[in-house]
């Protein structure tokens, strides 16, 4: 079995809304049940058996807050999330020369388990060097009816990312400037389609791509061996975003899969 060293970014946060509902701003820090889906996040990897450090890069009020418990470290956060992320592969790095197999996993997953990450590394071939959970509309409707998510039309059906992101260290480390240049431009639709190229929005615009189109856009933009992991466990797609997501997740928590 692979262990995997474990990346947290903590330093999203939530709209004035959403923050008064849930009594944070901080989304790491929203409570769902008795625990915060900080801590749920660190309980569902540790349960998993498949990670063996876990890194949590947030804001201040995380040093010593009982989220973190079971991390064993919390770095201030930097200025993006990309630096955020490369702050913690740097400090395990230092640590480990023998540092490879990551986990990167966002933390505005309320219903993540230890079930649940080790379904998703099972899927996970050894030879990708990147890999990203893939869930159709379907299966994320079956498992959220009446929930909302945002879906991308290809000729095999509707799809969504999830965000748990399994990467080898020199795969990541490589990656770096591709993954900056897609962060800047997140926002900037003429930015993104340049990044994407007039061919590739082309064929997203006629619905004409296949789920293999994308693979092989994600391995030419992060210059790595990637893979797009169909059949991805649904709650790695439910992610907070807005006030109907955090009540939609305040009634459904807790309950049986």
């Amino acid at each position: 079995m692979i262990l995997r060293d474990a990346i947290l970014p903590a330093g999203g946060r939530l709209d004035p809304e959403t923050a008064a509902r849930a009594g944070t701003e901080v989304k790491a820090l929203a409570s769902f049940g008795d625990q915060t889906i900080l801590e749920r996040t660190i309980g569902a990897l540790r349960e998993s058996g498949h990670v063996r450090r876990i890194i949590v890069i947030g804001p201040t009020l995380l040093q010593g807050h009982p989220s973190c418990a079971g991390a064993d470290a919390v770095l201030e956060e930097a200025a993006t999330g990309p630096d955020n992320i490369f702050l913690g592969v740097d400090h395990l790095a230092a640590q480990d020369d023998a540092l490879d197999e990551m986990l990167i996993v966002t933390t505005d997953l309320p219903f993540l388990s230890g079930e649940i990450v080790r379904s998703y590394l099972g899927l996970c071939p050894d030879d990708r060097e990147f890999c990203v959970p893939l869930i159709s509309r379907g299966e994320f409707n079956a498992r959220y009816p009446g929930a909302t998510a945002t879906f991308v039309t290809l000729r095999d059906g509707e799809f969504t990312a999830g965000c748990m992101y399994a990467a080898k260290l020199d795969a990541l480390r490589r990656a770096r400037p591709h993954i900056e240049r897609v962060f800047e431009q997140r926002k900037n639709k003429l930015g993104m389609a340049r990044l994407l190229g007039l061919g590739f929005v082309w064929g997203y615009l006629r619905r004409t791509l296949t789920v293999a189109d994308i693979e092989r856009k994600v391995q030419s933009l992060l210059d790595c061996r990637g893979a797009a992991i169909a059949g991805s466990p649904p709650e790695l797609a439910y992610d907070i975003d807005d006030l109907e997501d955090f009540d939609y997740a305040s009634r459904h928590v807790g309950e049986a899969r």
